[in-house]
């Protein structure tokens, strides 16, 4: 190993040191003191309800585990958005968990809250997997009602998909096991099956306090809307427990009686590891984003006893296509070659930047891959697609847009690993967020944004520097070091992995190390799903 190989291993075992760190920070939700009183009340908290319900908690992964970082901080903060969410097995059964967390703000929903909400339900829709809520919630966090209330993506959305996901046959299972007041009154209900714990769970559409000052009338919470009334008087829960283990022991017997699903039937075989040692990749991945690697050795070290079918090899080299198999399952892959390489037209064309060939080639792969019925796994590492004249008469953005076309309309899954770079039109072609990955994850060396940030910082400051010169301001080398240094600060804050986890434009930053295990979840989760339509590319610029 090479000296640039271990600075390159330092810089990025230490971004998982900080990610490990970070994670740990959020896990306590509310705080220590927030969890101690909740167990005072003889209740568990989020991560330990779900912890308990799934058969192995070190197989789970989590979804939006950053959402809400660092926003709402005139509000107090709202870790991982107030809501806990994870995929694992239940009775050896995978669905999906979500699990409001009342040690923040007791469990109000703030607008990250309900975009997270429904991002596990898209999770379910896709791929007809069970959920089941544990509900521990005071509601809409009434400040910032107007962010979170009457629009399409907002609070009553949820409710509206219980009732499509019922229909569609998708099991929904409600355990309330703290307050459930209000509109979030419905979500038990909606649900297939509903369970309410003794002396801590209560529903109601408007509490004691409400009642008083509405019509007048004098009760208790529990009375109005406690587990007896629910399971003895109104009948709106099916089931009542006693405290937290007995409710979620009840739920892993509902859970064990379930029948089998319709598969989808990707292909898999028994796994096995990578030949090449994973833990090299923290080596290979610059320590810098501009700077040259061969994405395929991070392939390698990704799939199952290393070996990687490469599809059209000498041909678009900026993105290698090819067939692996992770963790047994059957994969096409789609990465960003991020060093220079030539062409046979000894030309050199850029790492990272996706020229025209490359992008026929891509979307010649995806299209084989729909008609073999494989799922797609694209790595981004991507800073674009070439410009200049020479680009643009050849065309660029007619291949471009087949690529985007092919990734747009694709019917088997695909997921997501944002390795590097994924700035501009390459997040889009590279299937971004706004291309419906089943799953979206990044690595701590991730960057997202239209473009790079000296590059972003850089025009931003001419543009600043003029306006001020503009109005008679002296602007010299120092005040123009000055004004293009906030800037870049700025832009690069935005483009750290973890403001768009936070804002779940990712579901995850995850341990590179992890990568295998969230892309066979994920392929595992989307065999709940037959695909229904056939793959069409629609009418497109030939």
């Amino acid at each position: 190993m090479n000296i640039e190989f271990n600075k390159n291993e330092d810089h990025n075992k230490l971004l998982v040191s900080d990610l490990n760190s970070r994670l740990k920070t959020i896990k306590l939700g509310g705080g220590e003191k927030r969890i101690e009183k909740h167990h005072q009340k003889g209740k568990m908290t989020a991560r330990e309800r779900i912890n308990y319900l799934f058969d192995d908690k070190e197989a789970a992964i989590e979804i939006g585990a950053f959402a809400g970082d660092e926003m709402y901080q005139e509000h107090g903060g709202c870790p991982s958005g107030g809501v806990v969410v994870k995929i694992g097995k239940v009775s050896g059964k995978q669905c999906i968990v979500v699990a409001n967390d009342a040690t923040v703000k007791a469990g109000a929903w703030f607008p990250i809250t309900a975009k997270k909400n429904l991002r596990a339900q898209e999770i379910s829709i896709e791929n007809r997997l069970p959920i089941i809520y544990l509900v521990d919630s005071a509601g809409v966090y009434l400040p910032m009602q107007d962010e979170i209330f009457p629009d399409k993506e907002h609070f009553g959305r949820i409710f509206r998909n219980n009732a499509v996901m019922s229909s569609m046959g998708i099991t929904q299972i409600s355990a309330v096991m703290g307050s459930c007041v209000a509109g979030g009154a419905y979500l038990p209900i909606m649900s297939d099956e509903a369970l309410i714990v003794e002396k801590t769970g209560s529903i109601f559409l408007a509490g004691s306090y409400l009642v008083k000052a509405a019509i007048g009338e004098s009760i208790d919470n529990e009375t109005l809307g406690g587990a007896t009334t629910h399971s003895e008087i109104s009948g709106v829960t099916d089931y009542k427990a006693k405290d937290d283990k007995d409710a979620l022991d009840t739920i892993k017997n509902i859970m064990d009686k379930i029948g089998d699903f319709d598969k989808a039937g990707y292909n898999r075989k028994p796994a096995a590891k990578p030949a090449k040692d994973p833990d090299e990749i923290f080596g290979i991945l610059p320590k810098l984003r501009n700077e040259q690697y061969d994405m395929r050795e991070i392939i390698e070290r990704l799939v199952d006893r290393s070996e990687f079918q490469e599809y059209k090899e000498g041909y678009g080299k900026t993105i290698i296509t090819g067939y692996a198999r992770i963790d047994g399952w059957a994969v096409g892959i789609v990465a960003n070659q991020r060093k220079i390489v030539k062409t046979t037209k000894k030309e050199m064309q850029f790492g990272g930047v996706i020229y025209s060939d490359s992008a026929d080639k891509a979307t010649r792969f995806i299209a084989n891959c729909n008609q073999k019925k494989i799922p797609l796994v694209f790595l981004q590492d991507v800073t674009g697609f070439m410009v200049g004249s020479k680009s643009e008469h050849g065309g660029i953005i007619k291949d471009g847009a087949k690529m985007v076309n092919a990734v747009s309309n694709s019917v088997v899954p695909k997921f997501t690993v944002v390795i590097g770079n994924s700035y501009g039109a390459g997040n889009y072609a590279m299937c971004g967020k706004a291309y419906d990955p089943r799953l979206i994850f990044a690595w701590p060396s991730a960057e997202l944004a239209v473009m790079g940030g000296t590059q972003a910082a850089k025009v931003l400051a001419q543009i600043e520097t003029a306006s001020m010169e503009k109005k008679g301001e002296k602007v010299d080398a120092e005040k123009e070091k000055a004004v293009f240094d906030e800037i870049k600060a700025r832009y690069d804050k935005q483009t750290s992995p973890y403001y768009a986890a936070a804002r779940l434009w990712t579901d995850a930053v995850i341990n590179p190390l992890d990568t295998r295990k969230w892309i066979s979840t994920g392929i595992e989760a989307a065999n709940h799903s037959p695909i229904t339509k056939d793959f069409n590319l629609g009418v497109i610029q030939t």
